[in-house]
């Protein structure tokens, strides 16, 4: 085992134990952080792979923007310091069968697939190629994800707003 193959367990060691704080944490506040925590494992693993510029993406859009909106978006609707709810057995049984159905998919793909080597050209990964790729309509552009994954942030932005405006009028309410 070479260092460099430490290094990577480690790094992926790191992700899956914030991962898994994430989920079980019984306060929401604590969950938002280890999800920054989780995130920014991810980032080092980009640095490991010597991806320097998606690495610095995600270190500047998702630990930098999206978790700041997520603990923002806590604070604005729930009181960070409560615990959240005791989901119903049923919705544990559930989630437990879909994180098992999840790991059994996941386990057969690795199996039963060969993860060779490519035998093409090697990724271009300067920054005017990937600006385009981003921008791109054609195969292998990543316009529709972008757009996709812009529109899923803003249907979540416009869900805190309900939720605040929803909690802002009981309590307007409650006063009179």
């Amino acid at each position: 085992m070479d260092a460099s193959l430490i290094i990577f367990y480690c790094i992926a060691a790191f992700i899956l134990g914030a991962a898994f704080l994430a989920v079980t944490s019984a306060k929401i506040f604590r969950s938002a952080i280890w999800l920054l925590f989780s995130l920014i494992g991810i980032a080092a693993l980009y640095y490991w792979m010597d991806v320097q510029f998606i690495a610095a993406v995600q270190t500047i859009v998702y630990v930098g923007g999206i978790v700041v909106l997520i603990i923002f978006s806590i604070f604005l609707t729930h009181n960070a310091n409560d615990n959240m709810p005791k989901p119903p057995v049923m919705r544990q049984v559930f989630a437990g069968l879909a994180s098992l159905f999840g790991i059994a998919l996941v386990l057969h793909l690795v199996y039963h697939h060969s993860f060779t080597k490519p035998t093409g050209a090697a990724l271009n990964g300067d920054v005017a190629n990937i600006g385009t790729l981003l921008i791109s309509t054609e195969k292998g552009g990543y316009a529709l994800p972008f757009e996709l994954a812009s529109i899923l942030l803003l249907a979540a932005m416009i869900g805190c707003i309900v939720i605040a405006m929803r909690k802002g009028s009981a309590n307007v309410n409650s006063v009179e």
